[in-house]
């Protein structure tokens, strides 16, 4: 190379080989994360060929996390939570606990320290909800109570490891490892334990507080503000902003983890429906960082410990696959749910993910796990994470089996059907509620949009079916300018799906799905008087002015219609009807 570019090299590497590891696990049914993390051990210094830059590679994988937890956050959904909370809450809790417990007993067997077996115990007890979500989809199973349960379960799991990602930092030195950051001693040395945990939660709940009184009524005025600007490039950068701004802000005036700044930055997001349908489309950032991330970690895997260490392994293995799968299996029985649910959520968390690296990543940082550690963490992974696909293929098999035999039906789900029966109604509730809710941002056919337009209030079925044969699709991106004031008049826009702003005359009007704008085209030949920008993803069904014209010259009956429309409206021009009436073929 002419010029020393470790960057781009990098970069250039890391995705050239993430996509095709990617490529290949995908093509053999594997999640796609198995194919990144690979990616890294090809780059990584324990494998030979080119070595990707490990410090940089580390500043793209904190990028990464920041994202990836800003992803977390914006996904999250409090009624979906609530509605499985009676399972999700004790149960993920409870499974934690002891599956922390076992890593720990487990590591301190082979002789490493406390600290150590609770950074790999935790790391061990959490799963993947990346990796479960693409299971459930690929079964048509994440809106059953079942898959519904397995999705709330992680998501407590992931809010306690956000917990430990802020406590783990603070407590490093106590718990034997080098908790010096910058040269300056741990608050725990100088303070005390409870008094640094006492610190830590003030803190943390001081930064939750402002960003949950202040987030939801600031950041979607921003967006607002910038998507009126008409540049779709600033709409994204100020969501761009936003993620990394308060994850930045929160590490330096709160002395909080990146991490956890993210994935509340995320949850305001979420606060808002603008904001998060925008937040999900207009970060390519986030899936591209995230791979860096996983190859990131892969870079940090030994392969040879698979050789050198087999038994730690297969017992990392064993913890995952066996361990895991059989106290969440116990915790949904013995609170009363059907066999089916317990076989679906111990599934669900025979494996370990993404939250598993940040972990061990901090583990290392903060000496409390050793280099060995982390491989075998990353191991576990690898392994837990392909064979994944086949634990669930073995769990249907096994439902299946039950449900045909009566004996066994009536003793393990019809018996114990009453949690779920009041769990799928809570359910029903909650997609009620929501459905109202989007009831706001509905999407309207062609056809509803003809009949909710007074114009067409008068067509007959015949008439509206050759109306919508007019209509081209259109859309537009927040902050895109859909209408300038003062252009030629030659369409009019029906909100098929998303919401517009109208400005005009110093004043702004909010129109959502199945409203009409600019359909004074029609009408007249007037330059547009308003401008009309586009505050969310919409789609348009538009209607020129020239096949307008067609119509009428087709179905003249509507011809009054259309006149008292526009006298309504004080806008007619009368030399369109002059000239819709000339090219009026004779009969």
């Amino acid at each position: 190379m002419p010029h020393d570019a470790p960057l781009i090299a990098t970069l250039a590497v890391g995705f050239v080989l993430a996509f095709i590891f990617g490529f290949a696990a995908q093509r053999l049914r594997l999640p796609p994360l198995v194919g990144y993390l690979l990616a890294g051990v090809a780059i990584g210094p324990f494998t030979p060929g080119f070595v990707a830059d490990a410090e940089l590679a580390a500043q793209l994988a904190e990028v990464g996390v920041m994202l990836l937890m800003f992803g977390v956050g914006l996904h999250f959904s409090v009624a979906d939570l609530m509605a499985v909370r009676r399972i999700a809450i004790p149960g993920a809790v409870l499974q934690i606990v002891l599956a922390t417990v076992i890593g720990a007993a487990l590591a301190m067997f082979w002789g490493w320290s406390l600290g150590a077996g609770l950074v790999l115990g935790l790391s061990l007890s959490v799963a993947s909800t990346v990796v479960l979500l693409k299971a459930l989809e690929e079964r048509n199973a994440i809106a059953t109570p079942n898959g519904r349960i397995a999705v709330g379960w992680l998501i407590v799991e992931d809010l306690a490891m956000v917990l430990v990602l802020v406590l783990l930092p603070a407590f490093a030195e106590v718990l034997g490892g080098t908790a010096t950051v910058g040269g300056h001693a741990s608050e725990a040395a100088e303070h005390g334990l409870l008094l640094t945990l006492g610190i830590t939660l003030a803190k943390v709940g001081c930064f939750v507080g402002l960003v949950m009184i202040f987030g939801p009524r600031l950041v979607p005025w921003i967006l607002r503000q910038v998507a009126r600007t008409g540049s779709r490039e600033l709409f994204t950068l100020s969501v761009l902003a936003v993620a990394l701004g308060v994850a930045f802000g929160s590490a330096k005036l709160f002395g909080v983890s990146f991490a956890l700044g993210a994935f509340f930055a995320g949850v305001v997001l979420s606060e808002s429906e603008l904001s998060h349908r925008a937040a999900e489309k207009s970060l390519p950032l986030q899936d591209a960082f995230a791979v860096l991330f996983f190859v990131s970690v892969g870079m940090l895997f030994d392969p040879s410990i698979l050789l050198r260490e087999p038994l730690m392994v297969l017992a990392v293995l064993a913890v995952i696959l066996i361990g895991k799968s059989i106290i969440s299996l116990v915790i949904v029985m013995v609170l009363g749910y059907p066999l089916s649910t317990a076989l679906s959520v111990s599934s669900a968390l025979a494996q370990v993910g993404e939250f598993s690296f940040i972990l061990a990543g901090i583990g290392v940082a903060h000496g409390l796990l050793p280099a060995e550690g982390l491989s075998l963490i990353l191991a576990g992974a690898l392994l837990s994470i392909t064979v994944n696909p086949l634990v669930f293929v073995a769990t249907d098999f096994i439902t299946t089996k039950i449900k045909a035999n009566e004996g066994w039906r009536r003793r393990f789900e019809e018996k114990r059907s009453g949690p779920l029966d009041r769990l799928q109604g809570e359910l029903d509730a909650v997609r009620a509620r929501m459905a109202v809710k989007a009831a706001a941002h509905k999407t309207f056919s062609p056809e509803e949009l003809v009949q909710k337009f007074p114009l067409f209030e008068g067509l007959s079925e015949e008439q509206r079916e050759a109306l919508v044969l007019h209509f081209h699709p259109k859309s537009a991106q927040p902050g895109e300018r859909v209408i300038r004031a003062g252009d030629v008049a030659d369409e009019a826009y029906f909100i098929s799906s998303g919401e517009v702003e109208v400005s005009v005359s110093g004043r702004r009007i909010k129109l959502r799905a199945g409203a009409v704008f600019g359909e004074m085209a029609l009408l007249s030949g007037q330059p547009r008087s308003a401008d009309v920008t586009a505050i969310d993803y919409s789609e348009f069904l538009t209607l020129s002015r020239g096949d307008f014209r067609q119509f009428v010259r087709k179905y003249p009956s509507i011809r009054s219609q259309v006149a008292a429309l526009a006298a309504q409206r004080g806008q007619m021009n009368e030399q369109w009807f002059e000239a819709s009436a000339n090219d009026e073929p004779a009969d």
